[in-house]
């Protein structure tokens, strides 16, 4: 940490990190000093690297956005502006929506919402382009780092591209930082921009090699109420050309009357089950209660309706949701009971103890596709929780009001 203003900022950063080597850098340490003068800077290197435990797998977006909570819980942090670098930008934008509590503003630069090429999102790279990369991370790895995408200003830099090179090996190893890009463009975050209710700043450089401004602008349109704004330039780093430009736009941000914290509205999982085979006419679901209370309580997850055979229960992490679903079936099948599941994550409305919202009645509708024993997930899950360990097979569409396009469906392999 650094700095002792008046708001906590946390530094989400992209792809690898080191805090230490950080401060090698005389432009990348001007941004943490002046950053540091208006705000208590909080600065993380994510899971898996730099100072943070090596081997520990591909976490999920979901894990990573934890790991951010746990950093906020440890220094104390109650209400934070998040900001989000490059492939750091959607676990803020997920956090942000998760939490809207715990989040003062979000301010986003270089950042994406899906890191693969699709017909709907035609500005990422496709999947040959990301493997060319990655052949020349790997055949490069160690040189004088490549700054022609990351930061073309620098190029002519020795000393920058020599300390990049080092900040990159003292960051990750080859094989994990390959890992962990190739992660980054599995990420898919669109479905829940509209859940973001919290101001947000988002920053774009018009040149930029590794994030289009497309996708910047594709941000802006998609979270309500967002400020957009364009540098000219081609740097993709925060300690580029325009280095000083985005730091007095932060500061002019987050200093300036941020609203109290947001309304009732919260991005929930949503677990639907349904049980049959309980024996004389009994309401399975009230014959086990004991029972999925104890499988709802060990996964964080909150019952909010329950009748006839049916019940609806709400999680912060569509990971616990599934884990959730696969251990009430397998327990629940023992005693003769069947279980059909479905899971959505959506935006839904909190009063009191009672919740609603399309991401309830979709998931409802989901459950109407699982045969018995059978897990449902929509697309939205399934891109939430890359990295897991699950596997999904698409099972088809069905019509949505009020979203646009077929919205996919997708059984898991709950032996996973």
């Amino acid at each position: 940490m650094t700095g002792d203003g008046p708001v906590d900022l946390i530094h989400v950063p992209g792809w690898v990190s080191n805090l230490d080597h950080a401060w090698g850098s005389p432009r990348l340490s001007h941004v943490h000093r002046r950053l540091g003068t208006f705000s208590r800077l909080i600065r993380m290197d994510k899971r898996g690297t730099g100072l943070s435990d090596r081997n520990v797998g591909l976490p999920t977006l979901e894990e990573r956005m934890e790991d951010v909570r746990a950093v906020l819980d440890a220094v104390g942090s109650k209400r934070t502006v998040l900001f989000g670098s490059s492939e750091g930008g959607p676990m803020c934008m997920l956090f942000a929506a998760t939490y809207p509590e715990r989040t003062a503003a979000l301010v986003l630069n270089g950042a994406y919402a899906r890191g693969r090429w699709s017909q709907d999102y035609p500005w990422a790279k496709t999947s040959e382009q990301v493997e060319e990369d990655l052949a020349i991370v790997e055949k490069e790895w160690g040189a004088a780092a490549d700054m022609s995408n990351a930061a073309p200003s620098l190029m002519s830099d020795t000393f920058e591209t020599e300390w990049f090179a080092a900040y990159l090996r003292n960051s990750a190893s080859p094989a994990d930082a390959i890992a962990l890009w190739r992660w980054g463009a599995e990420i898919d975050v669109r479905d829940i921009l509209p859940a973001v209710h919290v101001p947000t700043l988002i920053m774009q450089t018009t040149g930029d090699g590794w994030v289009k401004r497309e996708e910047g602008r594709y941000l802006a349109t998609h979270i309500e109420g967002a400020r957009y704004i364009e540098f000219a330039g081609r740097d993709h780093v925060i300690w580029g050309e325009n280095s000083d430009r985005i730091v007095d736009e932060i500061q002019a941000f987050v200093t300036g009357a941020l609203p109290a914290a947001p309304g009732e509205r919260l991005l929930v999982s949503v677990l639907s089950l349904d049980m049959t085979g309980s024996p004389f006419g009994i309401d399975p679901a009230e014959r086990h209660a004991e029972a999925l209370r104890g499988e709802l309580l060990a996964a964080e997850g909150r019952e909010i309706s329950r009748s006839d055979g049916k019940v609806l229960a709400v999680f912060q992490r569509p990971t616990r949701s599934i884990q959730c679903a696969i251990a009430i079936r397998d327990r629940l099948r023992q005693s003769g009971v069947e279980v059909r599941s479905a899971v959505h994550i959506g935006e839904c409305e909190q009063r009191g103890h009672q919740f609603s919202g399309a991401a309830i009645e979709l998931s409802s509708r989901l459950l109407d596709h699982a045969r018995p024993g059978e897990i449902i997930a929509s697309r939205t899950v399934r891109d939430l929780v890359v990295g897991s360990g699950l596997r999904f097979e698409e099972r088809g569409e069905m019509a949505a009001s009020g979203l646009p396009g077929a919205f996919r469906f997708y059984a898991v392999d709950g032996s996973a």
